[in-house]
């Protein structure tokens, strides 16, 4: 049986892959067009997504603070002015990565310690980071389509239940 997490998870690459999908399908410019919301366009949101879960990889994986800070601003100059293929390859990437953590992790309820150097220490579960991970994306595909329709483009359905219905109704 699929832990729900690793099930979330599933979600979360599925839902971006959906978006990426329909990306592809508009104009280059919706991509850099800069536009007044909580980032300037939608590749600075999808360089963000990028980051926070590279970041939440090695936060999994139990990569030391140390080796994980320096690593931030790499990760996202990585992701700058990248075309919507570029983008797709760099989070199929971290996909990948993740899927081969999640295949490495057979207790997902194990519990992890995060220290933080501002807000302090966390003493969580594999699997709370993950559904994180999750809802962080969920929160910035939503994002994308605002900014999205704000040019002019409609957004793409990337809600749970349609993955859940594309699957054929079950899990």
């Amino acid at each position: 049986m699929v832990h729900h997490s690793h099930q979330s998870y599933d979600y979360h690459a599925w839902a971006n892959d959906r978006l990426f999908a329909h990306l592809r399908q508009l104009p280059e410019e919706a991509l850099h067009t800069e536009v007044t919301s909580v980032f300037s366009s939608v590749s600075h949101v999808l360089g963000h997504i990028y980051l926070f879960d590279r970041l939440y990889l090695s936060v999994l994986s139990e990569v030391p603070n140390e080796e994980i800070f320096p690593k931030m601003q790499g990760w996202t100059e990585e992701a700058q002015g990248k075309t919507v293929e570029q983008l797709h390859t760099l989070f199929a990437d971290v996909t990948e990565q993740y899927r081969g953590l999640l295949r490495r992790t057979p207790n997902p309820d194990k519990e992890i310690t995060i220290e933080h150097p501002r807000y302090g220490r966390l003493d969580t579960r594999f699997s709370e980071i993950l559904q994180h991970v999750v809802n962080h994306g969920t929160y910035h595909r939503g994002n994308i389509t605002a900014m999205l329709r704000q040019q002019g483009h409609a957004g793409v359905p990337t809600d749970y239940l349609f993955y859940i219905l594309e699957r054929g109704g079950s899990l």
